[in-house]
């Protein structure tokens, strides 16, 4: 039997498939492998270590720091309720403190029922004093806290009737200057020599007003004639002034 040996074509025809196949396969399998999350490496095994430990000292941080303002609390409450509970005592001075101490002890006043203040401009100084109600410190008492100064009571009272007194002073000064003010020469006097010594109401023409306004009386006009009794003047006049021109005519021919 003779045997038939395939041609180049029908070789590439089977082969060419299979070919494709595989080349899919392995792109495939090459995304998929991509796509897996590699295993970490000994740097990223201790920064993640790191990470976890940093975050465990912050969560203790807080922690510790929510217990501390706990029991700063519970302190606080326990010295403003001695303090409320005895009667010798109407104030009380505590020792610098931070901003957060001093807002807890002013929360635990205000529950209390106590009057408190916070003195000094400085961080670090800053302190925090509370009152019972019914001894509320006055405006003087707390000027002289924010000034750094000791309240003593007789001062105050000392400086406040030093107030009244000054206040007193002052409105019988001013009650003083609204007198009236005499001048202390006479004018009329200082310049007469200026002015005479007849007053200008004296010395002034003394005016009448018309009685009809926008009409000239007659008494004020120049000329009372009447109109007849001026044409004839006229008339009169120019019959002199030909006749004397006729005289002075004759005269210089008779020459």
């Amino acid at each position: 039997m003779r045997m038939r040996i395939p041609s180049p074509r029908m070789i590439l025809n089977n082969v060419l498939p299979v070919v494709i196949i595989q080349s899919k396969m392995a792109d495939l399998l090459g995304s998929i492998l991509s796509s897996m999350e590699k295993p970490p490496t000994v740097g990223d095994k201790e920064s993640r270590r790191k990470a976890r430990e940093q975050a465990a000292r912050m969560k203790k941080m807080q922690e510790d720091e929510k217990k501390k303002k706990a029991e700063f609390r519970k302190r606080m409450e326990k010295e403003v309720s001695e303090f409320i509970q005895d009667t010798k005592q109407q104030k009380r001075k505590y020792s610098p403190m931070g901003k957060i101490e001093r807002s807890i002890l002013h929360d635990v006043a205000e529950v209390a029922g106590l009057a408190s203040f916070s003195f000094e401009e400085d961080e670090e100084s800053r302190y925090v004093m509370i009152f019972k109600k019914e001894f509320a410190p006055s405006d003087d008492e707390l000027e002289a806290y924010r000034k750094g100064e000791e309240w003593d009571p007789q001062k105050a009272e000392y400086r406040r009737r030093l107030k009244e007194q000054a206040a007193l002073e002052e409105e019988t000064a001013s009650k003083t200057q609204k007198r009236a003010a005499s001048p202390s020469s006479n004018y009329r006097d200082k310049y007469s020599h200026l002015i005479g010594t007849s007053s200008a109401k004296d010395a002034a023409h003394t005016l009448e007003a018309n009685q009809a306004y926008g009409m000239v009386p007659v008494a004020n006009k120049r000329d009372t004639r009447s109109i007849e009794q001026a044409m004839n003047e006229i008339r009169a006049k120019k019959r002199q002034k030909t006749g004397d021109e006729d005289t002075g005519a004759g005269s210089t021919s008779t020459s």
